[in-house]
């Protein structure tokens, strides 16, 4: 029966607002207009007024007022089990289209070096088979300690092994790189006493200048070798090009350097390397852990790494 000076839904709207369905959904499943008000961030009374348009448009009371409570009619209680429905319904769909819509992304911190030599060359692989997701790749010496706070799903790090964590993507080898011109000169590993060193210095990363070079020189029994000069660099990536150009000699690191190896633009003019201390690992924040993209980029890094090694 419908209430005195209520006025039904107009032919055409049919329908009540949806901010009343809203309200009224609220309001059901507390039994409270103030309850609901707060779960909506509306007012009580701004809850109340919507309540009463829609039983207003509806011709029918949804709720018996009682003393400091509220209780569904008849009407209510069909009502309620179809709005919950529809706006479930609604809100399940605004999802879905809303993570269509959303751009993929997923970030990465790394070294240069690592970037440039080994992570951009093959790059298109993964995003010819991963199109819609955007790939953030932040190259830097400095070392992000939170992953999470800087927004980065993971970070590739290059650390002595014994401070990795988890499976390594790779260990690494060094030998000495030179251009082919560099490496007719060099008949013997003690002729690099006339060579130029290319080398990093880089602040902060606690690499000694020779360091990379110590495995292998000890190895040849070359331990108290002093080069002709040296040349120092904040990037490894620099070095490497020097050595290209043909202006020195380059501890490479392997696998980093190994297209470079094959296309012969640098030489290993001593053949086998020596095992390094360090070595790559991957560290995943808990955004990364949540993030499918991630999780199919570093599954990707691993099966590159393990064909680099294959070849």
């Amino acid at each position: 029966m419908r209430p005195e000076n209520v006025k039904p839904l107009s032919p055409g709207h049919d329908l009540p607002p949806l901010e009343l369905l809203v309200s009224f959904d609220a309001a059901a499943r507390t039994l409270s207009f103030t309850k609901a008000a707060e779960a909506l961030h509306l007012t009580q009374s701004a809850v109340s007024r919507q309540i009463a348009q829609l039983e207003e448009g509806l011709g029918v009371l949804l709720f018996e007022r009682r003393h400091r409570a509220i209780v569904l009619t008849d009407p209510g209680r069909i009502l309620q089990r179809a709005a919950v429905e529809c706006l479930e319904r609604l809100r399940d769909a605004t999802a879905r289209i809303r993570a269509v819509q959303a751009p993929r992304q997923l970030a990465m911190t790394c070294t240069p070096g690592f970037a440039s030599l080994w992570l951009i060359p093959r790059l298109a692989h993964f995003t010819a088979s991963h199109p819609q997701v955007d790939v953030r790749v932040s190259a830097s010496l400095e070392v992000v300690d939170d992953l999470d706070r800087a927004r980065l799903d993971l970070a590739v790090r290059f650390v002595p092994i014994a401070r990795g964590t988890g499976p390594a993507l790779f260990e690494e080898s060094v030998m000495p790189l030179c251009a082919p011109a560099i490496a007719a000169a060099l008949r013997e590993p003690a002729d690099l006493a006339q060579q130029t060193l290319l080398t990093i210095d880089a602040p902060g990363m606690g690499l000694a200048p020779t360091m990379d070079w110590d495995p292998w020189l000890e190895i040849m029994r070359l331990k108290d070798l002093r080069m002709k000069s040296t040349v120092r660099f904040t990037h490894y990536t620099d070095a490497v090009a020097a050595a290209v150009a043909g202006q020195g000699v380059v501890i490479g690191r392997m696998p980093l350097l190994a297209e470079m190896l094959r296309e012969g633009r640098l030489v290993a003019p001593f053949g086998a390397g020596a095992i390094s201390s360090r070595g790559y690992y991957i560290e995943t924040s808990r955004r990364g852990h949540a993030n499918a993209d991630a999780q199919d980029f570093i599954r990707w890094l691993r099966a590159e790494a393990e064909l680099a090694q294959r070849s």
